[in-house]
């Protein structure tokens, strides 16, 4: 998803308009001013700008009749053009692994799945529909993933891995993973991650009897 909405954004318009908007908040007037296009036309790319998060509103500006609003990009647009993040955590990981023993290690990633749990809306509803859910969040966080039902359990496997910059020389960084979505789908996980031939997410959720929720 990322990868699609980079793509798009950085084609016509809507690449022009947010590299602007990275320099400094505008108006409708002056961002159309800079491109050259009519005002109606910029606000038809704001509005989609809005609504995929990059865009929001920065208060308003006086202007020659009636205030004008002003418009910034979102710390989401940031991240999506940031290149820094990867290599940044990979190193820290290098570093924590170094001067951690292995079970505290294991333990910190461990504690990080957890703590992005903290303040995000957990699943709902049956362990079926929980467990569609936490699909449907390891695809938002990159990954591609299907569904597989087997005796009451259950297999989210992936086509990748959205930690496999960080997995490749840290397996231990999918124990985050895995306790992010035993905490989402209040229910037991088990990471049974492909490392054959590259890295494929995947997890098991035992049947229900098994659930940490009763």
């Amino acid at each position: 998803m990322r990868k699609q909405i980079l793509k798009r954004v950085k084609e016509g318009t809507s690449g022009q308009m947010l590299e602007l908007l990275r320099r400094s908040p505008m108006t409708v007037d002056e961002l159309a001013a800079a491109l050259g296009v009519t005002r109606t036309a910029i606000r038809a790319q704001l509005a989609t700008l809005e609504r995929d998060d990059l865009v929001e509103q920065r208060g308003s500006r006086r202007g020659t009749s009636k205030p004008s609003r002003v418009y910034g990009v979102t710390s989401q647009a940031e991240l999506l053009f940031s290149q820094a993040y990867a290599p940044i955590l990979t190193r820290l990981l290098q570093v924590l692994a170094r001067s951690q023993a292995p079970s505290d290690f294991d333990a910190t990633m461990r504690e990080v799945g957890r703590e992005l749990m903290q303040g995000h809306r957990l699943a709902a509803g049956s362990l079926r529909n929980r467990v569609a859910s936490a699909s449907a969040l390891l695809n938002e966080l990159g990954g591609l993933t299907d569904v597989e039902e087997e005796n009451g359990a259950y297999l989210i496997r992936s086509h990748g891995c959205p930690l496999a910059a960080a997995t490749a020389n840290h397996p231990e960084v999918c124990n985050a993973l895995e306790s992010m979505l035993s905490v989402f789908v209040g229910s037991q996980v088990n990471k049974c991650c492909d490392r054959y031939d590259r890295v494929r997410c995947c997890f098991e959720i035992p049947p229900k009897e098994r659930s940490l929720v009763q």
